[in-house]
């Protein structure tokens, strides 16, 4: 099983493809053993991707809480190093995304260009939506409440007009993190997650940034992600037909991350 050990943790890591490298950091509550994963889909096809489970979670180590942001940002640097990887674009999602604000943060020679999706800065730029609260709620009621704030359309007509975006969304998106028992991992990171703030440090990001979002996310809303790139020097923005899971619904999403990475074609700036 692949591993690297860190100063306080072992992280699990799978790579696929081939060509420059590209370390993918995943939600909340991600876990390689969930299928499908970013292995699925067609990002190995144009580079070297990396993954690994955080701290906590999956296959990885579990080491005493309380987790800091600044923790999982040294996490993703020290993997890096432990496979040799002087730079890498990175991609992170959800709350991948606030890990990945930390790398290019503290670590910017690791980062050669960065691709924030649906995720926030906290503090003054917006929090993305408290996921510990679920905790309290029945598995019914959590259900509900998840596919709600994935996308804020998501009311009886919309659902009755959009059966298959609806079949979906249910298949393919992980929450199982969220609507399985709070194990001590899952606990540190949502406690983690939300102390998260950049907000006053975006301007030290200085790779080549794409943010990206969906118009109707209700867990990281549009106007977070405006802030990430009015933070950010240089950034792009570009914003999706779809929710927290616009790369699912939107077929243009994937394909403007991998010309993005691969500096083929331009994205608009950021307002």
């Amino acid at each position: 099983m692949p591993t690297a050990t860190l100063s306080d943790v072992e992280l699990y890591y799978e790579e696929a493809g081939r060509g420059s490298p590209l370390l993918f950091v995943s939600g909340t509550g991600g876990d390689l053993r969930q299928r499908p994963n970013v292995f699925d889909g067609p990002l190995p096809r144009h580079f070297r991707v990396v993954a690994y489970d955080q701290r906590g979670l999956g296959q990885s180590s579990v080491p005493p809480g309380p987790y800091t942001m600044t923790q999982y940002g040294d996490d993703a640097a020290g993997l890096l190093g432990h496979l040799g990887i002087d730079r890498a674009s990175v991609v992170g999602a959800s709350f991948g995304g606030m890990v990945a604000q930390e790398l290019a943060i503290r670590h910017p020679r690791r980062v050669r260009r960065l691709v924030l999706a649906c995720t926030s800065a906290g503090g003054a730029g917006g929090a993305s939506y408290p996921l510990q609260e679920l905790a309290t709620l029945s598995a019914e009621e959590q259900a509900a409440q998840r596919m709600e704030i994935l996308d804020t359309r998501w009311d009886t007509a919309w659902r009755e007009a959009n059966p298959d975006m609806v079949a979906m969304i249910g298949d393919r998106m992980n929450f199982q993190g969220e609507a399985s028992g709070p194990g001590v991992g899952l606990t540190n990171q949502l406690a983690a997650r939300a102390a998260h703030d950049t907000s006053d440090r975006l301007g030290d990001i200085t790779c080549p940034t794409l943010v990206c979002g969906g118009r109707f996310d209700g867990i990281a809303p549009p106007a977070n992600s405006e802030f990430l790139a009015w933070g950010i020097p240089g950034a792009r923005l570009e914003m999706f037909d779809g929710g927290h899971a616009f790369f699912l619904q939107d077929p243009a999403a994937i394909p403007a991350v991998v010309a993005f990475l691969s500096a083929r074609a331009p994205v608009r700036d950021a307002p």
